[in-house]
């Protein structure tokens, strides 16, 4: 402990030589909300009584041991992982993830199903998020679902979307803590069709037949995952990015959400967020990390994940941004998955925080380019891992031990 308070108060002073206070960085940590998403978890397999195989371009890779095979079992991983992550928390939850003896279908969940991860929330201290599961079922073969033409699939969809967000606002209601509700649909086509505009007319028409359904927006936020393309819908896809952002900014109906893989390899969300705070736009973020395709890696403390979390905290936007995380990886060990992805956002985190912003727009604003890039480079190699080290010592997490002694050799739950 003294070790770890002498290096704290070393970074601390070197830190002031740039403009930069760590305790009010630290305490502005604590108040940022990361939701962490529960998939990792289980390879997205959930809990309904009747399991469909993997669909909507959804594949996990691996079949690492130690997959949770009950909802108890879950839970008790999620338990795990949740104190092993410092600062303030959400569990993102998607609707196969229900809590039920009975089988339910899709168009007939309700909160109900979900009172026990309500109670888990309380438990930890934490909000939750929710998703509609709009693949992995019969109705959704054939990659169409509010696009489809059929109007009784179309109809089974728009019912599961609108009971998705009355069970997010009663996360909100109940926890106090708005839910984001993430819709995302998997429709597209593996090959180009000659009509694009129709199945986007239906898409419009579902989204607005669900949001005539009333929820509170203190309790939900509701929120329209774009794609680029996926496994089956390589050539075409429905809601795509432009889509969702026109109907966002036409039908004040929802946000958007950027998924780090769901755009062309070279294009990156962290050069997007500007252009919505510019219209005073929220958004959502899905972290994950994209390898040539959208293939959902682990989030790595890379410069993309850095840049992200820069361009949030350089224009104080944290009350404009849901950060979330979106991946799976089936071939480690899927605690490790969660905990690792989850530390390192928030450790980009950390590092924005402790960029001198204030010294950049000044030296940018007096058009000196090459002084703004010796800073920007110098601070790189500043001591930020004194300060996380410290952050974790305060939030009664484990530091960069925390493998070897919680999850590889077990974890007491103390």
């Amino acid at each position: 402990m003294k070790t770890l308070k002498q290096n704290y108060d070393a970074a601390k002073k070197t830190y002031a030589t740039y403009g930069i206070d760590t305790d009010s960085v630290i305490k502005k940590l604590q108040t940022i909300p990361v939701s962490i998403h529960c998939w990792q978890l289980d390879d997205i397999t959930g809990f309904e009584q009747t399991r469909h195989a993997l669909s909507g371009g959804i594949q996990v890779t691996g079949n690492h041991e130690g997959k949770p095979q009950s909802i108890d079992e879950f839970k008790d991983h999620v338990r795990r992982v949740f104190k092993l992550i410092p600062g303030s928390k959400k569990l993102n939850l998607h609707a196969i993830y229900l809590d039920s003896d009975d089988a339910v279908d899709r168009d007939a969940i309700e909160p109900t199903h979900y009172e026990s991860w309500v109670l888990l929330a309380k438990e930890l201290g934490i909000g939750l998020d929710f998703n509609p599961t709009c693949f992995s079922h019969p109705k959704s073969a054939g990659d169409l679902t509010l696009s489809s033409p059929d109007e009784s699939i179309r109809s089974f969809w728009i019912e599961h979307v609108r009971r998705s967000r009355r069970i997010s606002e009663y996360f909100g209601r109940s926890l106090g803590i708005p839910s984001v509700t993430n819709i995302w649909v998997p429709d597209g086509s593996k090959e180009l069709p000659v009509d694009t505009l129709t199945p986007r007319r239906r898409l419009k028409d579902s989204l607005d037949r669900i949001f005539e359904d009333p929820i509170d927006h203190r309790y939900a936020i509701d929120s329209l995952e774009s794609k680029l393309f996926g496994i089956g819908t390589e050539s075409y896809v429905v809601g795509s990015h432009e889509f969702y952002t026109n109907y966002a900014a036409t039908s004040n109906h929802a946000i958007v959400c950027l998924d780090s893989g769901h755009f062309h390899p070279t294009e990156t969300i962290s050069q997007k967020i500007s252009a919505y705070l510019a219209f005073g736009k929220s958004i959502a973020l899905h972290i994950s990390r994209p390898v040539r395709w959208d293939s959902d890696h682990v989030v790595l403390l890379n410069d993309e994940t850095i840049a992200t979390m820069k361009e949030i905290a350089r224009h104080n936007a944290f009350h404009k941004v849901h950060i979330g995380l979106d991946f799976f990886d089936g071939s480690i060990d899927r605690i490790a998955a969660t905990v690792i992805g989850a530390r390192n956002v928030q450790k980009a985190l950390m590092i924005a925080l402790l960029e001198p912003v204030n010294r950049l727009i000044e030296i940018e604003s007096e058009g000196d380019t090459t002084q703004r890039m010796v800073l920007s480079e110098e601070i790189k190699s500043l001591p930020f891992g004194y300060v996380w080290d410290y952050y974790c010592h305060l939030e009664g997490v484990p530091g960069s031990d925390w493998y070897h002694h919680h999850v590889k050799h077990g974890y007491d739950g103390a």
